[in-house]
Protein backbone atom coordinates (compact mmCIF):
# COMPACT_ATOMS: atom_id res chain seq x y z
CA UNK A 1 0.00 0.00 0.00
CA UNK A 2 1.13 3.69 -0.92
CA UNK A 3 -0.28 5.57 2.15
CA UNK A 4 -0.53 3.05 5.04
CA UNK A 5 1.67 0.78 6.78
CA UNK A 6 0.56 -2.41 8.55
CA UNK A 7 2.52 -4.37 10.89
CA UNK A 8 1.15 -7.27 12.81
CA UNK A 9 3.07 -8.90 16.05
CA UNK A 10 2.16 -10.10 19.35
CA UNK A 11 -1.15 -10.26 18.51
CA UNK A 12 -1.70 -6.88 17.44
CA UNK A 13 -1.49 -4.96 14.09
CA UNK A 14 -0.49 -1.93 13.49
CA UNK A 15 -1.76 0.36 11.01
CA UNK A 16 0.26 3.39 10.52
CA UNK A 17 -1.18 6.39 8.33
CA UNK A 18 1.63 7.58 5.97
CA UNK A 19 1.20 10.14 3.86
CA UNK A 20 3.24 13.28 4.65
CA UNK A 21 3.21 15.78 5.38
CA UNK A 22 -0.27 15.79 7.15
CA UNK A 23 -1.59 12.21 6.51
CA UNK A 24 -4.26 13.87 4.83
CA UNK A 25 -7.40 11.25 4.31
CA UNK A 26 -7.49 11.59 0.36
CA UNK A 27 -9.14 8.91 -1.74
CA UNK A 28 -6.74 6.53 -1.65
CA UNK A 29 -5.78 6.94 1.72
CA UNK A 30 -9.41 6.02 2.82
CA UNK A 31 -9.61 2.97 0.29
CA UNK A 32 -6.03 1.52 1.79
CA UNK A 33 -7.37 1.94 4.98
CA UNK A 34 -10.55 -0.37 3.97
CA UNK A 35 -8.19 -2.83 2.56
CA UNK A 36 -6.05 -2.86 5.88
CA UNK A 37 -9.07 -3.60 7.70
CA UNK A 38 -10.06 -6.05 5.85
CA UNK A 39 -6.95 -7.70 6.31
CA UNK A 40 -6.96 -7.73 9.41
CA UNK A 41 -10.46 -8.58 9.31
CA UNK A 42 -9.60 -12.33 8.14
CA UNK A 43 -6.34 -13.20 10.24
CA UNK A 44 -7.25 -14.85 13.61
CA UNK A 45 -3.88 -14.03 14.88
CA UNK A 46 -4.81 -10.27 15.26
CA UNK A 47 -6.64 -9.81 18.60
CA UNK A 48 -6.27 -5.93 18.87
CA UNK A 49 -5.42 -2.87 16.55
CA UNK A 50 -3.30 -0.12 17.23
CA UNK A 51 -4.30 3.06 15.07
CA UNK A 52 -1.32 5.76 15.05
CA UNK A 53 -0.30 8.57 12.33
CA UNK A 54 3.78 8.96 11.19
CA UNK A 55 5.52 11.94 11.13
CA UNK A 56 4.23 15.53 13.04
CA UNK A 57 0.44 14.50 12.79
CA UNK A 58 -2.15 11.95 13.29
CA UNK A 59 -4.53 13.19 10.86
CA UNK A 60 -4.97 16.51 10.18
CA UNK A 61 -8.13 16.48 8.04
CA UNK A 62 -9.80 15.60 4.48
CA UNK A 63 -7.51 15.84 1.23
CA UNK A 64 -9.10 19.44 0.93
CA UNK A 65 -7.18 19.86 -2.30
CA UNK A 66 -9.01 16.75 -3.91
CA UNK A 67 -12.37 18.51 -3.38
CA UNK A 68 -11.44 20.84 -6.31
CA UNK A 69 -11.64 18.01 -8.75
CA UNK A 70 -15.11 17.00 -7.02
CA UNK A 71 -18.02 17.85 -9.55
CA UNK A 72 -21.13 18.70 -7.28
CA UNK A 73 -22.92 18.59 -3.97
CA UNK A 74 -24.17 14.96 -5.20
CA UNK A 75 -20.48 13.57 -5.89
CA UNK A 76 -19.71 15.45 -3.01
CA UNK A 77 -22.19 13.56 -1.06
CA UNK A 78 -20.89 10.08 -2.14
CA UNK A 79 -17.68 10.99 -0.91
CA UNK A 80 -18.66 12.00 2.37
CA UNK A 81 -20.52 8.56 2.32
CA UNK A 82 -17.48 6.68 1.55
CA UNK A 83 -15.72 7.84 4.79
CA UNK A 84 -18.97 7.01 6.69
CA UNK A 85 -19.24 3.80 5.70
CA UNK A 86 -15.40 2.95 6.15
CA UNK A 87 -15.74 4.80 9.86
CA UNK A 88 -19.01 3.17 10.60
CA UNK A 89 -17.34 -0.24 10.18
CA UNK A 90 -14.58 0.33 12.14
CA UNK A 91 -16.94 1.67 15.07
CA UNK A 92 -18.82 -1.68 14.41
CA UNK A 93 -15.31 -3.70 13.79
CA UNK A 94 -15.24 -7.05 16.25
CA UNK A 95 -11.87 -6.50 17.11
CA UNK A 96 -10.78 -3.41 19.96
CA UNK A 97 -9.16 -0.29 17.98
CA UNK A 98 -7.19 2.07 19.86
CA UNK A 99 -6.39 5.35 18.12
CA UNK A 100 -2.96 7.11 19.02
CA UNK A 101 -3.37 10.95 18.60
CA UNK A 102 -0.33 13.14 18.30
CA UNK A 103 -0.01 16.80 16.47
CA UNK A 104 -3.32 17.18 14.99
CA UNK A 105 -6.27 15.29 14.89
CA UNK A 106 -8.27 17.42 13.02
CA UNK A 107 -11.80 17.18 10.50
CA UNK A 108 -11.73 14.11 9.18
CA UNK A 109 -8.83 13.48 11.30
CA UNK A 110 -10.60 13.81 14.15
CA UNK A 111 -13.38 12.00 12.93
CA UNK A 112 -11.73 8.72 12.09
CA UNK A 113 -10.68 8.65 15.87
CA UNK A 114 -14.03 9.28 17.20
CA UNK A 115 -14.91 6.03 15.40
CA UNK A 116 -12.58 3.92 17.17
CA UNK A 117 -13.11 2.22 20.56
CA UNK A 118 -10.00 4.17 22.63
CA UNK A 119 -8.27 7.16 22.22
CA UNK A 120 -5.40 8.21 23.87
CA UNK A 121 -2.99 11.41 23.05
CA UNK A 122 -0.76 13.99 23.67
CA UNK A 123 -1.51 16.32 26.52
CA UNK A 124 -1.04 18.70 23.69
CA UNK A 125 -2.58 17.59 20.69
CA UNK A 126 -5.10 19.46 19.14
CA UNK A 127 -8.45 18.43 18.12
CA UNK A 128 -10.88 19.85 16.67
CA UNK A 129 -13.71 19.82 13.33
CA UNK A 130 -12.41 23.49 11.62
CA UNK A 131 -15.09 22.62 8.41
CA UNK A 132 -17.36 25.38 9.19
CA UNK A 133 -13.49 27.80 8.73
CA UNK A 134 -14.06 26.42 4.96
CA UNK A 135 -17.55 27.35 4.15
CA UNK A 136 -18.48 23.52 4.88
CA UNK A 137 -19.55 21.22 7.18
CA UNK A 138 -17.92 17.80 8.65
CA UNK A 139 -18.67 15.06 6.70
CA UNK A 140 -17.34 11.99 8.42
CA UNK A 141 -20.56 11.65 10.68
CA UNK A 142 -18.54 13.88 13.12
CA UNK A 143 -21.69 16.03 13.70
CA UNK A 144 -23.03 12.72 15.61
CA UNK A 145 -20.45 11.70 17.07
CA UNK A 146 -19.03 13.90 18.91
CA UNK A 147 -21.82 15.24 21.24
CA UNK A 148 -21.71 11.44 22.26
CA UNK A 149 -18.25 12.30 23.94
CA UNK A 150 -18.18 15.54 24.81
CA UNK A 151 -21.90 16.77 25.14
CA UNK A 152 -24.43 18.93 22.82
CA UNK A 153 -23.24 22.38 24.36
CA UNK A 154 -19.52 22.01 23.82
CA UNK A 155 -20.17 19.94 20.78
CA UNK A 156 -22.31 22.94 19.11
CA UNK A 157 -19.12 25.49 19.84
CA UNK A 158 -16.69 23.15 18.83
CA UNK A 159 -17.90 23.18 15.77
CA UNK A 160 -19.31 26.75 15.32
CA UNK A 161 -16.23 28.76 16.18
CA UNK A 162 -13.78 25.79 14.65
CA UNK A 163 -11.70 25.85 17.62
CA UNK A 164 -10.00 22.91 18.28
CA UNK A 165 -9.32 21.29 21.81
CA UNK A 166 -5.85 20.15 23.58
CA UNK A 167 -5.83 16.76 24.53
CA UNK A 168 -5.29 17.94 28.31
CA UNK A 169 -9.39 19.21 27.65
CA UNK A 170 -10.46 16.23 25.50
CA UNK A 171 -9.58 14.06 28.53
CA UNK A 172 -11.44 16.31 30.93
CA UNK A 173 -14.54 16.56 28.24
CA UNK A 174 -14.39 12.27 27.79
CA UNK A 175 -13.23 12.99 24.14
CA UNK A 176 -10.18 10.81 24.96
CA UNK A 177 -8.87 8.32 27.32
CA UNK A 178 -6.30 9.57 28.84
CA UNK A 179 -3.12 11.98 27.54
CA UNK A 180 0.63 11.03 27.53
CA UNK A 181 3.59 12.62 26.64
CA UNK A 182 4.82 12.37 22.91
CA UNK A 183 7.50 10.43 23.93
CA UNK A 184 5.63 7.66 25.89
CA UNK A 185 2.17 7.38 23.24
CA UNK A 186 3.29 5.15 21.24
CA UNK A 187 5.00 2.82 24.17
CA UNK A 188 1.80 3.36 26.69
CA UNK A 189 -0.68 2.98 23.72
CA UNK A 190 1.31 -0.74 22.62
CA UNK A 191 1.13 -1.26 27.04
CA UNK A 192 -2.74 -1.25 26.45
CA UNK A 193 -3.06 -3.03 23.74
CA UNK A 194 -1.29 -6.30 24.63
CA UNK A 195 -3.30 -6.06 27.84
CA UNK A 196 -6.50 -6.14 26.24
CA UNK A 197 -5.25 -8.71 23.52
CA UNK A 198 -4.74 -11.32 26.54
CA UNK A 199 -8.44 -11.57 26.81
CA UNK A 200 -10.75 -13.74 25.39
CA UNK A 201 -11.52 -12.49 21.72
CA UNK A 202 -14.56 -14.55 21.96
CA UNK A 203 -15.83 -12.04 25.37
CA UNK A 204 -14.38 -9.05 23.58
CA UNK A 205 -16.04 -9.58 20.49
CA UNK A 206 -19.27 -10.09 22.51
CA UNK A 207 -18.57 -7.05 24.31
CA UNK A 208 -18.01 -4.90 21.11
CA UNK A 209 -20.96 -6.45 19.81
CA UNK A 210 -23.44 -5.21 23.06
CA UNK A 211 -21.68 -1.51 23.08
CA UNK A 212 -22.26 -1.34 19.28
CA UNK A 213 -26.10 -2.20 19.91
CA UNK A 214 -26.68 0.79 22.07
CA UNK A 215 -26.08 2.94 18.20
CA UNK A 216 -29.72 4.30 17.42
CA UNK A 217 -31.60 5.01 14.34
CA UNK A 218 -31.49 8.66 15.45
CA UNK A 219 -27.83 8.19 14.83
CA UNK A 220 -27.47 6.23 11.46
CA UNK A 221 -30.61 8.75 10.33
CA UNK A 222 -28.61 11.51 11.43
CA UNK A 223 -25.48 10.41 9.50
CA UNK A 224 -27.02 10.34 6.26
CA UNK A 225 -28.51 13.69 6.51
CA UNK A 226 -25.05 15.12 7.04
CA UNK A 227 -23.71 13.96 3.96
CA UNK A 228 -26.68 15.22 2.46
CA UNK A 229 -25.96 18.65 3.75
CA UNK A 230 -22.18 17.89 3.14
CA UNK A 231 -22.80 17.90 -0.67
CA UNK A 232 -25.11 20.97 -0.51
CA UNK A 233 -22.29 22.89 1.41
CA UNK A 234 -20.00 22.24 -1.32
CA UNK A 235 -22.76 23.75 -3.82
CA UNK A 236 -23.16 27.01 -2.27
CA UNK A 237 -20.54 30.07 -3.14
CA UNK A 238 -19.34 29.96 0.46
CA UNK A 239 -18.36 26.58 0.26
CA UNK A 240 -16.22 27.08 -3.43
CA UNK A 241 -14.60 30.16 -1.72
CA UNK A 242 -13.89 28.13 1.38
CA UNK A 243 -11.90 25.28 -0.49
CA UNK A 244 -10.33 28.08 -3.30
CA UNK A 245 -9.35 30.19 -0.16
CA UNK A 246 -7.62 27.11 1.70
CA UNK A 247 -5.97 26.14 -1.60
CA UNK A 248 -4.35 29.93 -1.82
CA UNK A 249 -4.01 30.30 1.60
CA UNK A 250 -5.82 32.91 2.15
CA UNK A 251 -8.72 34.09 4.35
CA UNK A 252 -12.07 32.97 2.50
CA UNK A 253 -14.22 35.73 1.94
CA UNK A 254 -17.97 34.60 2.44
CA UNK A 255 -20.88 36.22 0.71
CA UNK A 256 -23.46 34.03 2.98
CA UNK A 257 -24.72 32.81 -0.30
Amino acid sequence: MDYIKLDVSEHIATITLARPPANALSRGVLSELDEAFTQIEQNNDVHVVLLCGEGRFFAAGADIKEFTEVEDGAAFTKLALQGQVLFDRIEAFKKPVIAAIHGAALGGGLELAMACHIRLATEDAKLGLPELQLGLIPGFAGSQRLPQYVGRAKATEMLLTSDPITGSEAKTLGLVNSTHSEQALIEDAMALAKKIAKKSTVTTRLTLELLQFGIDEQYKAGAKREAELFGLAFDSEDGKEGIQAFIEKRAPKFQNK
